[in-house]
């Protein structure tokens, strides 16, 4: 399971850096000529050109030389508010598959302890193999953690529309925030970006227990890498919806940190008083199936010894029909 998230994660991180850079590297090859075909051409008649219309509307209501830097915020903000009842939900049922994981991993340990040993046979493999999908599917956990990438893949088109609204645009192309130009690259957003990034990784593992924080601290570390990948190829504007983005996730993930999660805890453990996590292993059923191993030569060694018995009287035989 660990290395299905790990997978996971770096395809998620891969196709997030290949399709914005992609689109950056296009619109980059013929600025203020927009996409008309292809799926950036559809990103940008269908996304792009309206946030164009409305970032410059927000611009001129706003007004001033960081007018445009606010819109791509209010922008954020807007986005992230669609999106918050499909992350807290997510987050619910993530908090949720944590929470029944902690209850399940002494068994799990057993099970990970037991793969450990090198002279399993394929039976025995098979065996603890199938302990651990009984461990899952009785107790109502997925073997995927709980993870959805939905809400990631949701901002994909949005974050090349806010590109391609500001580079399509002669007033929001030439713009700057506090500064940052929003159509060049900047270090300094990515490392804003990055840093909040971290904060929200961080926050997100208080109340989780120590063996489950381990795990995900590995990936924790995807947020802020992929959020400095992306940050550093693209432009300003995009870093700033990026950085935005990532600040608003830590108020999400405050919400979610001291708000959802001491509910879903006192969930877990009202269901769990009606219906207990099942016993599918214990120690002494993997010590049983560890002892097979040291019967296992012997009984081979006997069935050898068998077959060979049976070739010398057949040789016998045969002796005595000559």
């Amino acid at each position: 399971m660990k290395k299905y998230r790990k997978y996971l994660g770096l395809a998620v991180l891969t196709l997030t850096v290949m399709l914005i850079v992609t689109g950056c590297a296009q619109s980059s090859n013929a600025l203020n000529t927009p996409p008309s075909s292809g799926i950036y051409g559809w990103i940008y008649s269908f996304i792009g050109r309206p946030l164009q219309n409305i970032m410059l509307r927000c611009y001129a209501v706003i007004g001033g030389t960081n007018g445009a830097g606010w819109a791509i915020i209010l922008m954020t903000l807007i986005v992230r508010m669609i999106l918050l009842p499909l992350m807290l939900n997510q987050q619910k049922k993530t908090t949720t598959q944590q929470e029944k994981m902690s209850r399940v991993q002494p068994q799990m340990k057993l099970i990970q302890d037991a793969m450990k040993n090198k002279n399993l046979t394929q039976d025995q493999q098979m065996t603890l193999a199938t302990w651990q999908r009984q461990l899952y599917s009785q107790n109502n956990l997925s073997l995927t953690g709980g993870m959805g990438c939905l809400p990631l893949i949701i901002q994909f088109p949005i974050m090349i529309g806010i590109y391609q609204a500001v580079m399509y645009s002669k007033t929001l192309a030439n713009s700057t925030f506090l500064g940052i130009s929003l159509s060049s690259r900047s270090m300094l957003m990515a490392i804003i970006g990055t840093a909040f990034a971290f904060v929200q990784g961080y926050i997100s593992l208080i109340g989780i227990p120590k063996e489950q924080k381990k795990q995900m601290q590995s990936m924790m570390l995807m947020n802020p890498i992929m959020t400095l990948f992306i940050s550093m190829s693209v432009s300003g504007s995009v870093a700033l919806y990026w950085a935005a983005g990532n600040f608003f996730t830590i108020i999400q993930q405050v919400i979610v940190t001291f708000i959802i999660m001491p509910r879903v805890k006192k969930s877990v453990d009202a269901e769990l008083q009606h219906e207990p996590i099942k016993e599918i292993v214990t120690q002494a059923k993997i010590d049983d199936l560890l002892n097979q191993t040291a019967a296992t030569p012997t009984a081979n060694k006997d069935t050898v010894q068998m077959h060979e018995n049976l070739r010398n009287r057949n040789k016998g035989k045969q002796h005595k029909h000559k």
